[in-house]
């Protein structure tokens, strides 16, 4: 028999009993009783996690009027892979630009997310209908135990060794210099690669630059207060979910594995607070992506090993400084947006910093044109 191939073909075909099953499901859901709080008139109040009416609706159309099928089609359209890494089969997107000139671009999602993202963007940064403007070959993969990519059946899989199988995955393609991009998790991987992998990585960028908050906070300015105020507020009022997948992922993920209603409220509440949408998920990320998303989680079964990334990186560490090249966007309502004086303690060289004037967590759902602008002016010119 010949050896395995390192690098193999992928395509997106789940079964169709997976999606009669996951109707079933939807059809047999039992709900708890509506929240407590009164909402204003003609509007959701969010205060006590996802609104019964909402979630209702939702569950109607997913069961009724959702066509995955529609988003295979669409994934079908990228050229996808998987090859094994330190034992674990890694998949990804890549798409190769017709342009000589094109940057190696490794870009990565965070949770709960997924290559949707990349996705989103993928085409435009590889393909600009501008010959002046930068190019890019795009590798974009799923991390450990999200989406398509393997689940872990041992500990192990951290941001450190997530960012050392990403040097091998760009080694075997062929690319030794090349950019790195991403936010939340991803942009965690990004700074890692740069970190332990700085002779690879020309620059990086993020939209998340993870930095200590200063130990002494009562000569903070405007900014760095308001900042504080954010980050405090956050960790009091929307950290839950957090502290319970970097202690419990086990015990969440039975939910996760046997509800796709609970893994549908575990999802949507984060599209409803961590975009720019000014009150309801849908005016930032269309219902159908919304549910592409919480799909792709139900029916690869990856809820509960998505959570354990954060069981393997807790407390994540955001104090290593960082000698790469790095470039910063601030998207106006997400989690935590770390003043550039905070930041430049950490990363030595930063180079390009930029607040942009919409978009949350999600950019390149929310704002996929901005957030392409973005990786053009920081990163296009590099290599």
């Amino acid at each position: 028999m010949p050896p395995a191939k390192p690098i193999r073909e992928f395509t997106v075909d789940i079964p169709e009993k997976s999606l009669d099953d996951l109707r079933e499901r939807l059809r047999q859901v039992r709900l708890p009783e509506p929240e407590t709080v009164a909402p204003t008139p003609g509007e959701l109040d969010w205060t006590q996690g996802v609104p019964r009416s909402y979630l209702e609706e939702l569950i109607d159309y997913w069961c009724s009027s959702y066509d995955w099928r529609r988003f295979e089609a669409r994934m079908v359209s990228f050229p996808q892979f998987v090859t094994t890494i330190f034992g674990l089969d890694i998949h990804f997107l890549h798409v190769r630009s017709q342009r000589p000139d094109a940057v190696p671009l490794i870009l990565t999602h965070g949770w709960p997310s997924s290559i949707i993202e990349p996705a989103e963007v993928i085409t435009d940064l590889a393909e600009p209908p501008d010959i002046t403007t930068p190019a890019f070959h795009v590798i974009a993969p799923s991390l450990p135990g999200f989406g398509f990519s393997e689940r872990p059946a041992e500990t192990g899989w951290s941001v450190d060794r997530t960012a050392d199988a990403w040097s091998v995955l760009m080694s075997r393609l062929g690319y030794r210099r090349y950019v790195a991009a991403g936010g939340d998790w991803g942009g965690r991987v990004a700074v890692a690669l740069g970190v332990r992998h700085p002779e690879n990585v020309a620059a990086l960028h993020t939209f998340t630059p993870y930095a200590p908050i200063p130990t002494e906070t009562h000569d903070l300015n405007e900014t760095e207060q308001r900042a504080l105020d954010e980050i405090n507020a956050f960790r009091r009022d929307g950290q839950g979910y957090s502290l319970i997948q970097s202690t419990k992922p086990q015990t969440i993920g039975y939910a996760l594995a046997d509800s796709p209603v609970a893994q549908l409220a575990w999802i949507v509440e984060k599209f409803h607070g961590w975009t720019d949408c000014d009150g309801h998920p849908e005016n930032a990320v269309t219902r159908d992506r919304i549910l592409d998303m919480v799909s792709l989680y139900w029916l690869t079964g990856t809820g509960s090993s998505s959570a354990k990334f954060y069981w393997e990186n807790f407390p994540p560490q955001d104090d290593t400084p960082v000698p790469v090249p790095t470039a910063v966007t601030i998207f106006p309502r997400d989690l935590e947006r770390i003043p550039r004086s905070w930041a430049q303690a950490r990363y030595s060289n930063v180079y390009y910093w930029n607040e942009a004037t919409r978009g949350g967590h999600f950019p390149m759902l929310e704002v996929p044109h901005a957030y392409v602008r973005e990786l053009r002016a920081a990163l296009g010119q590099i290599l």
